[in-house]
């Protein structure tokens, strides 16, 4: 009897070291990529993540949203595999890293001006009035040049407050790039940049910030991602473009932007104040950064996660309010993103 309570005991503990040496195994085959940076691509990255994790279970990517500027630090000191940014890196952030960066773009979405206004949900402003409304020299709604923009609207005498981001931010980038194309006051007093001094106005980190700290205030106006206005229910500005006519943000007016813009190399392109019927005027591509050459077989792991964004991932980017890579554009990033390892 005891000696067949031994052999079945022996078995037992074989069995789970059996299943202890399995999962350890498999924990060992699981790959992590871990990348931070802006929170306006955030919502697409979190879907294709989650999707990849389904399609490839050996690998999982996780992204924090920590704005643009958070993201370029990161992938330069190496504390990340891949950063993320609505803004391109600049020629010294590129000349000051350790390795070749590479700019990845993945999808192209919309910065609208978000505002509180009771009662009223359509509104139509120039770029030129914007800047004036965040250099602080525009105070009230019912200021005339308001007013002679929206004819027929009846604005009250509520005071303006002006919203911005207090982190570094591509969304900010693209937002000041737009208001230094209109405004030679903004130009020459704030310029564009990822952060810049405020003339006016409150500070909040992130998009879900700004659009958290518009939605509580009445009377403000603030500037997010497309997908995060209609998230949270804010109205947002039908804004004036090149061509003259007040476009509001979707899906076909920011692909319109992108259009008539030739491509550089590096990808590093502004589409802001693009030419265009149609084309909604603070439109942008979305980065990934991630260095050619990595480490620990990273690199190829990388490249399968982009390539499949790139391809099978795109047809999310429209069920979350952001534009796909044009055709052209894609088949060179795809090419661009082989040289990854």
């Amino acid at each position: 009897m005891r000696k067949t309570q031994k052999i079945s005991f022996s078995n037992a503990v074989i069995g789970a070291t059996l299943v202890a040496l399995t999962l350890a195994s498999l924990a060992r085959a699981e790959t992590v990529l871990n990348g931070a940076g802006a929170s306006f691509p955030y919502p697409i990255y979190s879907k294709w993540f989650s999707e990849y994790r389904s399609v490839n279970p050996a690998v999982q990517v996780n992204y924090q949203s920590i704005g643009s500027g958070g993201g370029i630090k990161q992938i330069t000191a190496r504390t990340v595999d891949f950063g993320a940014t609505d803004g391109p890196m600049s020629s010294r952030q590129i000349f000051a890293v350790d390795g070749k960066i590479l700019h990845i773009p993945m999808v192209l979405g919309g910065v609208v001006a978000v505002f509180n206004l009771p009662g009223i949900t359509e509104l139509r402003l120039s770029g030129e009035v914007l800047a004036d409304i965040f250099l602080g020299k525009i105070t009230s709604w019912n200021d005339p040049a308001i007013l002679s923009l929206n004819q027929g609207v009846k604005l009250p005498a509520t005071t303006i407050t002006v919203v911005h981001r207090s982190d570094g931010s591509g969304t900010s980038f693209c937002f000041t790039d737009f208001l230094s194309k209109l405004s030679k006051a903004w130009k020459a007093k704030v310029g564009s940049a990822t952060a810049v001094n405020w003339p006016a106005g409150l500070g909040a980190k992130g998009n879900e910030g700004v659009t958290g700290l518009v939605k509580q205030t009445v009377g403000s106006i603030g500037y997010t991602e497309l997908t995060y206005a209609t998230q949270n229910g804010l109205s947002f500005v039908a804004v004036q473009n090149k061509a003259g006519n007040f476009v509001k943000a979707d899906v076909d007016s920011v692909s319109a932007a992108a259009a008539g813009v030739e491509m550089p190399k590096d990808f590093r392109v502004s589409i802001t104040y693009a030419s265009g019927e149609n084309a909604y005027p603070i439109s942008t591509f979305t980065w990934i950064l991630v260095y050619e050459s990595n480490t620990g077989g990273k690199g190829k792991i990388l490249r399968d996660v982009l390539k499949w964004a790139l391809t099978d991932g795109q047809p999310m980017a429209r069920e979350l309010g952001y534009s796909p890579l044009p055709d052209s554009v894609k088949a060179r990033v795809l090419k661009a993103v082989e040289k990854i390892g």
